[in-house]
């Protein structure tokens, strides 16, 4: 059984690593396509600031996603499967250029690894589920909502200055909004593999609860995310950074303050969202103050399909493993 735990523990942070380059581009998209930073250094402070992120939230996400089954329907099977449906979806919308959401590509993989596990839908602790898919559809709107509302507070405050002092003064801010941004995205993404290696080892009887975790398990979930950042990001930087809308560096300040306020407040009510939704909603909403055409809509669909789409494809494609993995172990 030990060899089965090792390959769940390795299957874990190899989903953070692809989190990394899939998810974690969500954290630099907007300082890089307004230039505000380079590409490498744009990583750099973003892979700072989610670790810091580990010194400043307390563990509720982690402690939500090692919920999302009943523990008595929790196996190595069961985390091992799930992982391995997070991971072969992930890298399918990665290939595709799709920022599809890699907190409900866990969420769906691990519940439906349980699902399969129990014989059905009792394994799910729906009273943790329920709020996190109903975020699907509100991240996106509350980050929306809220990078209008500073939007256009913002545009009145500075609209006595000149174009080029407005640009000047928001590329500074932009480094203080996108590290705000990249705390809370330390602490909603880099939690939700520390969930699951939690949930495998309360499954063995190592530890009882989220509090007794090793500290070697957020030290290499937030190293594998930062890894992984650095090496895929660059990926879905262009379909955040430009593709939804065009962004200038006023703007990029507004939808990361949006996103960051959104993040803090969903993780201090232990709820993980996507982070992909909640910057995307923040884009969104400050480029339909310019004008309801400045959002490229057809790419914005695509992705609110990708949405919808991953908490069922990932949790059959876990049923499909976990029905395999059955067979041998």
């Amino acid at each position: 059984m030990e060899y089965l735990f090792i390959t769940v523990i390795v299957l874990a942070l190899v989903f953070d690593f692809i989190n990394g380059f899939h998810d974690a581009a969500n954290a630099i998209a907007t300082i890089i396509s307004t230039k505000v930073l380079s590409p490498l250094t744009a990583v750099i402070w973003a892979a700072f600031f989610n670790f810091m992120a580990y010194w400043i939230f307390e563990l509720k996400i982690a402690d939500t996603v090692s919920k999302t089954v009943r523990p008595e329907n929790i196996t190595l099977t069961v985390v091992g499967s799930g992982l391995l449906a997070a991971i072969i979806w992930n890298l399918l919308t990665w290939r595709w250029g799709i920022p599809s959401s890699s907190s409900h590509t866990l969420i769906g993989g691990f519940a439906g690894a349980g699902l399969a596990h129990a014989g059905g839908f009792s394994a799910i602790q729906w009273d943790v589920v329920m709020p996190i898919i109903g975020f699907i559809v509100l991240a996106p709107l509350i980050g929306m909502l809220i990078s209008t509302v500073i939007s256009i507070i913002t545009l009145h405050i500075v609209k006595k200055q000149s174009p080029s002092k407005v640009d000047t003064y928001f590329r500074r801010l932009q480094l203080l909004s996108s590290a705000a941004y990249s705390l809370g995205h330390g602490g909603n993404d880099a939690q939700k593999v520390m969930g699951i290696i939690a949930a495998a080892m309360i499954s063995k009887g190592m530890i009882t609860s989220i509090h007794e975790l090793p500290e070697w398990v957020p030290l290499a979930c937030y190293t594998c995310i930062a890894l992984g950042t650095l090496i895929g990001g660059r990926r879905l930087v262009k379909t955040m950074g430009h593709k939804i809308t065009k962004l200038t560096p006023y703007e990029g300040f507004c939808a990361e303050t949006a996103g960051a306020l959104t993040l803090f407040g969903t993780q201090h009510f232990k709820i993980p969202v996507s982070t992909t939704h909640t910057i995307t909603g923040s884009i969104v909403g400050v480029g339909i103050l310019k004008r309801v055409s400045a959002v490229r809509w057809g790419v914005t669909l695509r992705i609110i399909w990708a949405w919808v789409l991953t908490i069922p494809v990932s949790a059959l494609l876990a049923i499909g493993i976990m029905k395999i993995v059955d067979s041998y172990f």
